[in-house]
């Protein structure tokens, strides 16, 4: 009996009183609300797991890239003074005290949190086409939605500029970079960089680079889940203008993500 006992207390499974971690997978998928269209992942990602979270969609798109060309689009902080490239985590802003829903009506409320003088967004430099922010988005119809979202800092001799390329051609948004005061830049990483690179948008006056990030569309999916859109934004967030500027004490640049 007793042999038959302890047989039974060695088959029996041991008793443990861990919790099953849950997976990647889970983890990511819980914090997709389709109802809303939000990854809430990013509300609560510090600098440190947004510079982590960065480096693996990086790495996970750009397994074309050799470890030269991936360095290049690797976002860091480089500071001059010190001859010194600072982390990713130190080029990134932490905006986990930003504690609302990243709904897009919450936008003009989050570039606020981020202002020294949440005023200032209203103006614009005298100079034509030089926004004091960049919102940067995956596609264009996202791109008219956010415009319609921070139309309140706009005037009549103000503009929030639409950048990207459908239905828009590089000739009239030149045009209209020429004549216009801007106070925020939403669009396309490549139409952005192309009006950069053409100098029609000017970066003199720039404070902040937005990344649309929290948003996603049907498929659940972000500016961030597709190589269509991964690369271009990594590319354009790692422009040497940005790299220089991200951990510059005088005349520092913001890197958030909504």
């Amino acid at each position: 009996m007793a042999s038959l006992k302890r047989r039974a207390e060695e088959a029996a499974p041991e008793k443990t009183n861990k919790k099953k971690r849950k997976s990647k997978f889970q983890a990511e998928e819980e914090s997709l609300d389709t109802e809303l269209g939000l990854n809430t992942l990013f509300s609560r990602m510090d600098n440190q797991l947004l510079a982590d979270y960065l480096a693996q969609k990086i790495g996970r798109f750009g397994t074309d890239l050799s470890p030269v060309e991936l360095s290049d689009i690797t976002v860091s902080g480089k500071k001059e003074s010190a001859k010194l490239t600072a982390s990713a985590a130190s080029a990134i802003t932490d905006s986990t005290d930003f504690t609302e829903q990243r709904k897009l009506e919450k936008l003009p409320d989050f570039l606020a949190n981020f202002c020294k003088n949440p005023d200032s967004l209203a103006k614009a430099s005298k100079k034509k086409g030089t926004p004091h922010s960049i919102i940067v988005t995956g596609a264009g119809l996202r791109a008219a939605d956010i415009v319609r979202a921070v139309k309140k800092f706009a005037s009549k001799e103000i503009a929030v500029a639409k950048l990207f390329a459908k239905h828009m051609k590089v000739d009239e948004q030149v045009t209209f970079l020429k004549k216009m005061r801007v106070s925020i830049a939403v669009g396309t990483p490549a139409r952005l960089s192309e009006l950069i690179d053409n100098g029609a948008l000017s970066l003199e006056g720039l404070h902040r680079v937005v990344i649309d990030a929290s948003h996603i569309d049907q498929k659940k999916r972000g500016v961030m889940d597709m190589k269509d859109t991964m690369m271009p934004l990594a590319k354009f967030i790692s422009r040497k203008e940005f790299q220089d500027r991200y951990t510059d004490e005088e005349k520092p640049l913001s890197l958030l993500f909504f």
